[in-house]
């Protein structure tokens, strides 16, 4: 039995009459970069979020680049950020700059380790980028503790944290500010690319605002305030998210459904590690954005997998500090125990609300009989 690891086709068929509306105004409009629709999808965002402001881009790597910019990071500055992580959290900060400086993660939610991120605290530090991966977010309250405690910036890389919330504020407003990403695999995905940043600071707002347009205001063209770029959204892209916003809440619910079933059928599996989802004293609510495993032959598993047409995706074979375009900051293997013992282990299986019963259960069925056979398949 076929599982892809995602598929979109079923849900943009079932959402196509909502999403055909928009893209008729589109047309009647005329106006394709940046317009009406856009306007509109960046005020849904803020209500939805609770954010003040929420400025589309083309991108959330480019998101993640003009929000540090906008947040004033560049040359000689340091940003601490952890070491497993999507390529972007890093690239991002030297785009802007700077240099990122990597921080061991939290063996349980995989993400940012309050314990040892004040060891990374320097004179040159002015940021701590803490990344919101796959189901839960960060330590925002140890973060933001010892970021007020050194003067430092907290700018979120909630790229895939859409619909998490951390005492009642929205993942990206918890700190300064933070990013969504839209890539088609995420919780609520466009057709294409696309990003946002979010943000309850006007300076870092107008800043952001004028970066993404070439450094100019929309209403003042050819005035360049600041050496900006090109990134912005096109209006297709979110008349397809508007649209997907409304069914947004209850796919997140079947999300957590088929998250729950997987749960159930590897919970028997001493090979398997099933997420955990850590319990704190402020209120935080899980979103199942990925259903990552740690698993023993993880390697093999993936191979074993794919012959039974079952899709997965590997987070992330190479630690950040270990790869080779940050060899000159002088990480040596051994120095992030956790990450790198994340990156020989994890793995994402299916995990999208189109996902049947069946097909749970053959995805289990198929990790059952591969460790039943002593790793052979």
């Amino acid at each position: 039995m076929k599982v892809p690891f995602y598929t979109g086709a079923v849900s943009f068929k079932r959402q196509w009459p909502l999403i055909a509306a928009k893209l008729d105004q589109i047309l009647d409009q005329g106006l394709f970069t940046n317009g009406p629709v856009v306007k509109e999808l960046e005020r849904a965002m803020e209500t939805f979020t609770g954010a003040k402001h929420a400025i589309a881009v083309g991108n959330a790597t480019e998101a993640l680049v003009i929000m540090l910019k906008a947040a004033g990071i560049g040359p000689g500055d340091e940003v601490i950020v952890p070491s497993f992580t999507f390529f972007a959290s890093a690239s991002s900060i030297v785009h802007a700059g700077a240099v990122p400086v990597f921080c061991d993660i939290d063996p349980v939610t995989y993400m940012l380790k309050p314990d040892e991120l004040e060891d990374k605290v320097t004179a040159r530090t002015k940021a701590i980028m803490p990344v919101h991966l796959f189901t839960q977010m960060a330590d925002m309250k140890a973060i933001c503790e010892i970021a007020e405690k050194h003067g430092l910036l907290v700018l979120e890389d909630s790229a895939e944290a859409i619909s998490m919330f951390h005492e009642g504020k929205h993942a990206g407003i918890v700190g300064q500010a933070g990013v969504i990403s839209f890539f088609p695999t995420k919780t609520l995905g466009a057709i294409g690319d696309a990003g946002l940043i979010l943000t309850n600071r006007d300076d870092l707002a107008a800043r952001a605002r004028l970066l993404r347009l070439h450094g100019q205001e929309e209403d003042e063209p050819y005035v360049h305030h600041l050496v900006g770029t090109n990134s912005r959204m096109d209006d297709i892209q979110a008349a397809v998210l508007l649209a997907r916003l409304q069914y947004l809440p209850s796919e997140i619910a079947k999300r957590s459904h088929w998250a729950t079933l997987y749960d159930r059928l590897l919970a028997d599996l001493p090979q398997v590690q099933t997420p955990h989802i850590r319990v704190r004293e402020e209120a935080a609510n899980p979103v199942y954005y990925v259903y990552l495993i740690e698993a023993e032959q993880r390697d093999e598993l993936v191979e074993y997998l794919s012959e039974q047409g079952i899709g997965t995706e590997t987070y992330y074979p190479i630690p950040l500090h270990l790869q080779p375009c940050f060899s000159h900051l002088g990480y040596e293997p051994g120095s992030m125990p956790h990450a790198e013992h994340a990156c020989s282990r994890t793995v994402g299986l299916p995990m999208y609300p189109d996902l049947q019963e069946a097909d749970v259960r053959a995805v289990c069925e198929a990790i059952r009989k591969f460790y039943e056979s002593g790793g052979e398949g």
